[in-house]
């Protein structure tokens, strides 16, 4: 199971179907192989060889898109950074990844190369879209020839591709996975999402971010067409599943709540959809009942980890169990473990322990975080949660984001499901903020809806006479344009609990 040569399968047997689209690109199955040839055979020339490693600092790009399988094709890694990093951030991961070459958009260009200049790094920069520059990638792969490289003989167990964590809980760790969970992903999840070669997969977010590869990679293990946008818009996103009649789409909790938002909403624009997923952080019940209400029988909901343990609540288990985040897909297993190490019992809260076939190599050369996170093959993921008679998972926090309020343990998230009921409320987060009486006190930082009048004091008052006990009780409420976001479009906590320190 090595994806080496799936691009030139599909050029072999589905060459005139459609392949790829982005923006007003659109390749059939024989030209994007061309075009990822071209790519292996310039940096094959270039010297790139087995093991060593491709960085990226890009946003959405055909370019990027084709790199992923270009690269990895010759047996070579694939490093996709995330195009929000300063370039401290970068280099850090850079000099940590050991890179070949880095590829970067005319945005990064010049922060960059004077980066690399001032710590003498010796990685190649190439530059995405910019004509006139002298290290132009365009340039780069000019006259290389679309036949297939001389690539190296390449094993299941070989890095396909290295994930940074996006850093929101630590500092960035970087994830290796192989051909052989990359294989994985095609096949686990194309069953888990009913996806076929006949699917139109649409994806609206950064696809640097690990969870794009639960669509991504089933839709090119099949050979299905996969439309990428250059970046998230409801407006972009609505016309292309009418007018391409998308059948499957992945989605963060924030984008479902634009969708759902949006004035302009009809149920029959959005008829095609087979699949909608769900990921990257918990989606409220209110907002689940909108979905599907509006699309019956669409809606999935995946739990996860870049390290590698997956649950999946499917659409037909959406009704009768649609506070949890499902059961694990075949061939996992897991288990709820007290802070001892033992095995708790049904509906036990405790941290979530799972196994199963898409469990990472570890952490790029950090052998002492990957015993931390893996251990006799069970990954630890700091989650917290319990399953129920029927062994479904039901989320109940991070440990990290838990608030101890005068000794007693408060889960952000049994607060957030009341803020988020309120008819102003569009989004909320709850974090811990310093008390010199209880040590923390929950804050509530909020959207509201447009036109809102409501003021915080009212609000303050409406939540707190809804939580279920005094301690849960929130001191302030913080009210937001937009909440910071990392590149996966989770909500970064840390951020508004030190924005909000610094300004009491």
């Amino acid at each position: 199971m090595t994806l080496n040569r799936l691009i030139a399968r599909h050029a072999h047997y589905r060459s005139d179907l459609p392949a790829v689209q982005f923006e007003a690109q659109r390749l059939n199955w024989q030209e994007f192989n061309i075009y990822c040839n071209q790519i292996a055979n310039a940096f094959q020339a270039a010297g790139l060889k087995k093991g060593d490693k491709v960085a990226t600092v890009l946003p959405n790009t055909l370019e990027l898109l084709a790199l992923y399988w270009a690269i990895t094709s010759l047996g070579a890694v694939i490093v996709p950074l995330s195009p929000l990093l300063n370039p401290v951030g970068v280099m850090k991961l850079l000099k940590a990844c050991e890179a070949f070459s880095m590829i970067v958009s005319p945005t990064h260009e010049s922060e960059l190369s004077a980066a690399l200049a001032e710590l003498g790094i010796d990685t190649r920069l190439l530059v995405v879209s910019a004509e006139k520059c002298q290290n132009n990638f365009a340039e780069f792969i000019k006259g290389a020839p679309g036949t297939p490289a001389d690539s190296a003989h390449i094993e299941p167990g070989d890095l396909f591709n290295i994930v940074y964590s996006s850093g929101t809980t630590g500092e960035p760790k970087g994830i290796e996975h192989t051909h052989l969970v990359r294989a994985q992903y095609g096949a686990h999840f194309a069953a888990a999402f009913r996806m076929t070669p006949e699917s139109v997969v649409l994806h609206t977010g950064s696809i640097v971010f690990n969870g794009a590869f639960c669509t991504l990679m089933p839709a090119f293990f099949l050979g299905a067409k996969y439309i990428l946008h250059k970046s998230f818009s409801v407006e972009h996103m609505l016309a292309t599943i009418r007018d391409e009649r998308v059948t499957h789409a992945m989605m963060v909790p924030a984008q479902i709540i634009a969708l759902l938002e949006h004035p302009d909403l009809k149920a029959s624009d959005l008829a095609s959809l087979e699949m909608v997923l769900s990921l990257g952080a918990p989606l409220y019940q209110q907002h689940k009942d909108r979905f599907n209400a509006l699309l019956p029988g669409r809606l999935y909901e995946l739990y996860g980890l870049t390290e590698g343990f997956i649950t999946v609540l499917d659409k037909f288990d959406m009704d009768r169990k649609s506070g949890s985040v499902g059961s694990p897909l075949p061939g996992f297993e897991m288990r709820i473990m007290d802070d001892h190490g033992n095995n708790l019992n049904a509906d036990e809260v405790g941290e979530i322990v799972g196994t199963g076939p898409l469990t990472m190599s570890g952490y790029y050369q950090r052998p002492d975080l990957t015993a931390e996170t893996i251990r006799d093959g069970w990954i630890y993921t700091g989650d917290l949660g319990y399953i129920d008679k029927d062994g479904f998972l039901f989320l109940v926090d991070r440990k990290k984001d838990m608030i101890i309020s005068g000794g007693v343990n408060v889960y952000p998230r049994d607060i957030e499901n009341i803020v988020v009921n309120h008819p102003d409320v569009v989004e909320t987060a709850v974090f811990g903020a310093k008390s010199d009486q209880w040590g923390e006190t929950p804050v509530a930082a909020v959207t509201l809806r447009a036109n809102s009048q409501i003021d915080r004091a009212e609000l303050i008052k409406w939540v707190n006479q809804r939580v279920d006990a005094k301690y849960q009780r929130i001191s302030d409420i913080v009210i937001l344009d937009q909440f910071p976001r990392n590149a996966a479009g989770k909500t970064l906590k840390t951020s508004l609990r030190d924005n909000y320190q610094e300004n009491k």
